[in-house]
C-alpha cells in the first residue's frame, strides 16, 4: 500500500537544429562505468536519502514527500543519474550542440552537488575530441559547432590543463575569418545553403562561449563587444512588433523561406526564441554595468519578455511549438522552449533586468514543464514532448516536427530551468 501511494503521489506531480545530430547509442546501465551499482540522490529532505537501483532506476520506495504532499526529489539529480545510466560519455553522441547543452546543465549541477561523478563524465565526453596537446577536429564552420566549446572553457577553469585553452582558442579565432552579414552578424554557417542567414537559435551557439571565455582567459575586452554586438544584431533583424523573434533572417533574401521585403522567416517557431532569450540573460550576468550596449540588450530582453508573456498557455503554463498560434488544434506545448522561457524570466527577475510580476509567469512555466517528467518502467526519468533539431519551415513544418522523450534539447534546458528555480 505504501509503493501504491508513493507512485499514485509520484504521478500526481508528474501531471502538475538546424543541423544534422549523430544519434547516441544506450548502454546497459551495468556496462556504464559512470553509472555504480547504487549511488546517493541528493533530495530536498534528507532524512530519507534515496537511491538508485542496480539497473539504474529511482528506487521509489525511499522517495521522500513534504508536508504538503508534493515530491522532494531533486530532479536534476535525477535527471543525470538517468541519463548517465543510459549514455556512458563515448556513446553520448558525437561532438553537437544538443549534447553540450545538455551536458553544461550537468555541469551546473556538478557545480551544485560536488559530486566528482559528474564532471568526470564531462571530462570523458570532451577528451574523446581534444587530444594531449590540445588539437581538436573540428573546422567549426557553422556557430552550432561552437557550442560546446562551453565545456573547454569549463575544463579548463575545472584543470588548469593548457590543452582545453588551446582548443577553446581555436574556436575563438576562428571568428576572425568567419563570414558576416553587412552589419556585422555572424551567418549561421558558410554552407552555401546558409549564405547570409541569421537564425536566432545561432546566438546561443557562440556568444555565452565567448563570454565565458573572455572571462576565463583576459579577453574580455573584444568577447564582450562581439557578444553583445551580435545579439543586437540579430535582435534587430529578428524581433517584432508583438516582441518575439522571428526564426530567421535572410540578408540576401534567396532563402526559399525568407519574406522578400523583410528577408523574415514566416513564423515564431518556440525553441529559436528560446535560444536568444538564455543567451542574452547569460550575456548580461557577463558583459560590466557600465558597457555601452547593455541599454540596448535590456530594452530587447524587456520586449521579448513581454511576448513571452502574452503567449503562455493559460491551461498548461507551457508555451507552443509556434508561440502565437495556440489557438490552433494542432498546435502542441513544447518542453524545451518552455524550460528556457522559464529559465530566463526567472533569472531575469532575480537580477533586476525585468519587472518582478513575471516570476510568477515563470512559476507557471515552471509548473507545466515538471508536468512532462514521467518516471519509466525501468525507473529512470523521461522528458516527454521535445521537438527535434529543425530547419526553417512553415507553421505545417513545425507542427509535424517529431516530438521525443529525452531529447538532449529538452534534457539541457530542463536542467538549466531546473538549477535555477528548485530552491525558489
Amino acid at each position: 500500500m505504501k509503493r501504491l501511494t508513493i507512485l499514485l503521489l509520484a504521478a500526481t506531480l508528474a501531471g502538475s537544429a538546424l543541423s544534422a545530430v549523430p544519434v547516441p547509442v544506450p548502454v546497459p546501465a551495468a556496462a556504464n562505468p559512470a553509472a555504480p551499482a547504487t549511488a546517493p540522490v541528493r533530495y530536498e529532505a534528507e532524512d530519507a536519502p534515496a537511491t538508485v537501483t542496480a539497473s539504474g532506476g529511482l528506487n521509489l520506495d525511499s522517495l521522500t514527500f513534504g508536508d504538503d504532499g508534493s515530491a522532494a526529489t531533486d530532479w536534476s539529480v535525477a535527471m543525470v543519474e538517468s541519463t548517465m545510466a543510459r549514455y556512458s560519455p563515448s556513446t553520448v553522441g558525437g561532438w553537437s550542440y544538443p549534447v553540450g547543452l545538455y551536458l553544461y546543465g550537468q555541469y551546473l549541477v556538478y557545480q551544485r552537488t560536488h559530486d566528482a561523478r559528474y564532471l568526470d563524465y564531462i571530462k570523458g565526453y570532451v577528451d574523446r575530441f581534444v587530444d594531449g596537446s590540445g588539437n581538436i577536429g573540428q573546422s567549426f564552420n557553422n556557430l552550432d559547432s561552437m557550442q560546446a566549446g562551453r565545456l573547454l572553457n569549463i575544463l579548463h577553469h575545472e584543470t588548469g590543463q593548457a590543452r582545453y585553452q588551446k582548443a577553446a582558442q581555436k574556436v575563438r579565432n576562428r571568428l576572425n575569418s568567419y563570414p558576416r552579414t553587412a552589419d556585422g552578424g555572424f551567418w549561421h554557417s558558410t554552407s552555401d545553403s546558409r549564405r547570409s542567414q541569421l537564425w536566432a537559435d545561432g546566438v546561443y551557439m557562440v556568444n555565452p562561449f565567448l563570454v565565458e571565455y573572455g572571462k576565463e582567459f583576459g579577453d574580455s575586452t573584444y568577447t564582450d563587444n562581439e557578444a553583445t554586438r551580435q545579439l543586437t544584431v540579430y535582435g534587430g533583424h529578428l524581433q517584432v512588433a508583438n516582441g518575439l523573434l522571428k526564426h530567421a533572417f535572410d540578408e540576401s533574401r534567396d532563402a526559399g523561406w525568407s519574406d522578400p521585403k523583410t528577408g523574415l522567416a514566416p513564423e515564431h517557431w518556440c525553441r529559436a526564441i528560446g535560444w536568444y532569450s538564455m543567451a542574452i540573460v547569460n550575456v548580461l550576468d557577463a558583459v560590466p554595468a557600465g558597457h555601452p550596449r547593455r541599454a540596448e540588450l535590456l530594452r530587447l530582453l524587456r520586449k521579448l519578455a513581454a511576448g513571452i508573456e502574452k503567449y503562455q498557455d493559460p491551461g498548461t503554463g507551457r508555451w507552443f511549438q509556434v508561440v502565437d498560434k495556440g489557438s490552433h488544434s494542432d498546435n502542441w506545448t513544447e518542453t524545451s522552449c518552455s524550460s528556457m522561457f522559464t529559465f530566463a524570466l526567472s533569472r531575469s527577475v532575480q537580477q533586476g533586468y525585468i519587472d518582478g510580476h513575471y516570476a510568477e509567469v515563470a512559476r507557471r512555466g515552471y509548473q507545466g514543464v515538471l508536468a512532462k517528467v514521467e518516471l519509466g518502467g525501468d525507473g529512470r526519468t523521461d522528458l516527454t514532448d521535445i521537438s527535434i533539431g529543425t530547419n526553417v519551415g512553415n507553421y505545417g513544418y513545425y507542427i509535424k516536427r517529431d516530438r521525443k522523450t529525452n531529447d538532449f534539447h529538452g534534457l539541457g534546458a530542463f536542467l538549466i530551468m531546473n538549477e535555477q528555480l528548485r530552491a525558489r
